[in-house]
């Protein structure tokens, strides 16, 4: 038996870079996108070959397998493994060298596609196979799993663009696999010279044939291509430490024309025929795929066919040509790059769209990218369905047409014995059907563990025996990702589920979508990692912290995988009290770009609030939940004692202030923000009240707006007014009597109502202390009773109060209706201008803007009527995406300060300082003026300020 201590002191004393033997470097890895769950003993970065095969003798010694892991997307299960861990993303992640003369790249395995297509677009130039995971898939996985994507009608599949590679076999040799039998270990010319019959007899002729090992790239007219056949194998022969690829010319201009047909099997029986047309791309899904309002022609699936040009003319020319020639129901053709970057969005994230079902069911990979001829793909489907149908099972195809692969996930039960078999049987009976139809198991993913088992349904036992040959001639030690391609483990082994907790857990949010599981929210994560994209482009906010740190921790699929190992109490023992995920989450911003960028929409905001809430129970919690999780009470106490002057004082007298923010668990670099003299409310009540009628709306009177920036609430009621709306805010008193005045006094209500304010609790649920969160917003419902009973909606300025309203409030209050009530009446100040003064016209300013959306906004509330409203004033240009970093406590908080400025240097600041000078600095939220203020001396503007101030200025 293997002494993890001694492998591990053998490893670090070995290996320049990091070994990690940690429970949460293992619990980050121990799945991949696929249903399979595999425990490593360890991970290891390797900083280049020489740590490569430092590390692979080292665990020959100790006969301990190797697992090469890209960005961990695979979808049959090999990327994870029993042994260690080989991460390239850390440190082997960079292009060497880029040739556009000879149109070639050198690549380090890590390296994420889509930095290669960043480097390779100023010479006109790209990597032909671009899969759905582009933004986070690497080299070495792609050339691992022979990845293809939406190109490859056109370019081909990654063997189809690898020249040469470098590659380090299991005992230690540096080989250099191309063509002409460059590169082979000794042994496999002799081997392949006893099977030529075989090798060009035995294997399907099709484009997306990537199942079993690529043997017959080894026949001598077809160039004995060494490195082509290493293709595909998964990381099951040798290491690769260096790739050289061929780059294709990018058409200049491209035009997406966008087929509507009845159902997919219609747009199936035309994807072969478009082919003789030229296309890049010929991809199909069908309508339960496709979100509410997607800009798509009316039909029941679609072909989304994609034509190239050196001229815009040329592209849509090419695009229409196509269109004419298939019998469609409807047509689009688009060349605005911008809205075909918004349709292609629609597809690529059916990858995770899939795996809920339209009524919520879970849908799982496992038979995900079967392929077949094309023109036979029609013929497949029906038949693929109809198994299905026998089955008992549902599931939506959509994928590559154009080459006959499908993709889909199924609602396969792998909870029970019973669900299991059934996913056994069907994966039988599935294989023989692909066979049938001439077919390949696997047309993009591999086989891994999920299909591997059935290779001799396809092969046949001499073909597969073939594969083992191979194997043992590059890995005789058998060290490599033993159980994947050849003797493999059962298909129904290792399911990922089988360590979770059968019974639901006691939770306090409802977890509606999850059916209050909350290991059904965790399942949520499949894995496909979009998440760890570095870039983000338009509103996009996911995963901040990710970006800011390039820790898998740090992003959504790895805190999900840790609460995972949580719930299953093997690798991560501690239950709720679990360090390991207390600090994973720590840099969670709680931004909740994940609930609306995550194709699942995982919402970690509401699980690390969860988190917190038990973590804590009963034990001291961290300074900073006391000062800034309890900040309405505090600023309520300085209002109510009209004590901002002293305040503010003391905070900026150097001293007083280091040691509040010692006190307060608040970061040295941070200045505490100013109070204001008069709050909100206080104002109000000092107002003459405009006579009038109108449309009576309720202004949520928010603590960032009651205490710290008034000045928003002032300039929403001029604007509302100015509209015609009445404005009130919500009572004070738990009594009968007017909506909303603030004034409304009595005598017996003074001595029987209760008195207190409105709050939606943001503040205590972000820092998970959520029983005190819904003692707050059950006291704010009974204060609201009077508002509920009109219909009056209740506007709020805060972005993120608004979300906290909207969403997290009828979560946590699932058994009190009026909470759902309050939700429903929950608009913005965009919102209620567009829906209840729809024909006031806001002044025009004529003046371009800069700045973010706020993060709620885009993840929760939406922005559409904040873009029409701000187009309706004349203020024009896009708003970045992304999170500003302070994120209500978590840029306050000690600790965080540096992740907190690197998410504001993602986005928001350069933006702003990139602006024109006349510019507009928007920002709704609290949070982003702060940082603004704080961070580039920039003063940012609520919506509502900038058209007050414009409407005094007419």
């Amino acid at each position: 038996m293997t002494d993890h201590r001694e492998l591990s002191a053998g490893l670090r004393a070995a290996v320049r870079g990091e070994v990690d033997f940690t429970a949460t470097a293992r619990a980050l890895t121990t799945m991949d996108a696929s249903n399979y769950r595999r425990v490593p003993l360890g991970v290891i970065a390797p900083r280049d070959a020489d740590d490569v095969a430092a590390a692979l003798s080292v665990c020959r010694t100790y006969g301990v397998p190797v697992v090469p892991r890209g960005g961990g997307t695979s979808i049959a299960g090999q990327a994870t493994g029993t042994g260690v861990v080989l991460d390239f993303t850390r440190h082997m992640n960079r292009l060497l060298s880029l040739d556009p003369e000879a149109r070639t790249a050198v690549v380090q395995p890590g390296l994420v596609l889509d930095r290669l297509q960043e480097a390779a677009a100023p010479h006109g130039l790209r990597f032909g196979p671009d899969p759905a995971t582009h933004s986070r898939c690497t080299l070495g996985g792609m050339i691992g799993n022979n990845s293809c994507g939406s190109h490859s009608v056109a370019w081909g599949t990654t063997a189809d663009s690898v020249r040469e590679l470098s590659v380090v076999t299991p005992r230690g040799e540096r080989l250099r696999p191309g063509r002409a039998w460059a590169g082979a270990p000794a042994g496999l010319r002799e081997l392949v010279d006893g099977e030529l019959a075989r090798l060009r007899t035995g294997f399907p002729d099709l484009p997306r044939r990537i199942s079993g090992y690529a043997v017959d790239a080894l026949l001598p007219e077809r160039g004995a291509d060494v490195a082509r056949s290493f293709c595909g194998s998964e990381g099951t022969l040798g290491v690769l430490t260096e790739a050289v690829v061929d780059l294709v010319r990018a058409p200049r201009a491209r035009a997406l024309a966008v087929l509507a047909y009845v159902d997919e099997s219609g747009a199936a029986e035309a994807a072969a025929g478009l082919l003789e047309h030229g296309p890049l791309t010929v991809e199909g899904m069908a309508a339960d795929l496709v979100p509410p309002g997607a800009d798509l022609p009316r039909g029941g699936a679609w072909l989304f066919v994609e034509t190239g040009g050196d001229t815009e003319a040329e592209a849509r020319a090419r695009a229409e040509t196509i269109a004419r020639a298939a019998d469609v129901l409807d047509t689009l053709v688009v060349t605005d790059p911008a809205r075909q970057r918004a349709l292609w969005r629609i597809r690529e994230d059916a990858s995770g769209t899939a795996t809920r079902m339209p009524d919520g069911r879970e849908a799982w990979p496992g038979w995900e990218d079967c392929a077949v001829p094309p023109a036979r793909l029609g013929a497949y489907l029906r038949d693929f369905r109809a198994l299905m149908v026998d089955h008992g099972l549902r599931g939506t195809p959509y994928g590559h047409f154009g080459d006959g692969c499908i993709h889909v996930r199924i609602d396969f039960d792998l909870l029970t014995a019973p669900g299991i078999a059934r996913f056994r049987r069907f994966s039988e009976e599935l294989a023989g059907l692909v066979v049938a139809h001439g077919g390949s198991l696997s047309g993009e993913h591999g086989d891994g563990q999920a299909r591997a088992e059935l290779l001799p349904r396809m092969y046949g036992a001499e073909t597969v025996a073939l594969f083992e040959r191979v194997k043992a001639v590059w890995d005789p030690d058998d060290l490599l990702n033993p159980g994947m391609l050849v003797r493999p483990a059962p298909l129904d082994a290792n399911l990922r589920f089988s360590v979770l907790p059968r019974e639901p857990v006691d939770v306090a949010f409802g977890y509606p979508a999850d059916g209050g599981d909350f290991s059904a929210a965790v399942r949520r994560c499949v894995g496909v990692a979009k998440c760890r994209t570095t870039t983000v482009s338009g509103p996009a906010v996911m995963c901040p912290s990710f970006r800011a740190t390039g820790e898998e921790q740090h992003s959504t699929r790895g805190r999900a995988r840790l609460l995972h190992e949580m719930l299953a109490g093997e690798l991560v023992t501690d239950g709720w009290r679990s360090t390991e995920v207390r600090d994973a989450l720590d840099l969670c911003l709680s931004c909740k770009g994940c609930r609306s960028d995550c194709p699942v929409e995982v919402d970690m905001a509401t699980y690390k609030a969860e988190f917190l809430h038990h973590h804590y129970e009963g034990r001291r919690r961290p300074a900073a939940h006391y000062a800034m999780g309890w900040l309405p009470v505090w600023l309520g106490w300085v209002g109510r004692t009209r004590s901002a002057g002293v305040v503010n004082a003391l905070a900026s007298v150097g001293p007083f202030a280091r040691a509040a923010k010692r006190l307060g668990g608040i970061a040295g670099e941070r200045e505490i923000p100013r109070v204001a003299g008069e709050t909100f409310t206080r104002w109000w009540r000092g107002r003459r009240a405009p006579s009038g009628g109108g449309k009576l709306v309720v202004l949520w009177p928010d603590t960032f707006t009651e205490h710290l920036s008034p000045s928003v609430g002032r300039a929403a009621v001029r604007v509302l007014e100015a509209a015609g709306l009445r404005v009130a805010l919500p009572p004070t008193l738990r009594t009968t009597g007017r909506v909303g005045d603030a004034r409304t006094r009595s005598a017996l209500s003074l001595l029987t109502a209760r008195r207190g304010r409105v709050c939606c609790g943001l503040t205590y649920i972000s820092t998970g202390q959520l029983d005190r969160a819904r003692a707050v917003l059950r006291h704010t419902l009974d204060l609201l009773e009077p508002v509920l009973d009109t219909d009056a909606p209740l506007v709020v300025l805060e972005p993120s109060c608004a979300a906290a309203l909207r969403t997290d409030a009828p979560e946590l209050l699932h058994d009190d209706p009026r909470a759902a009530l309050l939700a429903a009446r929950v608009l913005t100040f965009a919102e209620v201008l567009e829906q209840h003064a729809p024909d006031w016209t806001p002044p025009s300013l004529d003046r371009p803007v800069t700045g973010q959306t706020h993060c709620h906004q885009h993840a929760v509330l939406g922005e559409a009527p904040d873009r029409r409203l701000r187009a309706a004033a004349g203020l024009t240009g896009e708003l970045a995406g992304g999170c500003c970093g302070l994120a209500g406590n978590f840029g306050f908080e000690e600790g965080h300060y540096e992740v907190s400025r690197a998410c504001a240097e993602d986005q928001l600041l350069p933006s702003v300082r990139e602006a024109p000078e006349e510019a507009v600095v928007l920002a709704d939220g609290f949070s982003c003026r702060t940082q603004l203020e704080q961070l580039a001396g920039v003063r940012g503007r609520h919506l509502a300020e900038v058209l007050a101030t414009a409407l005094e200025n007419t």
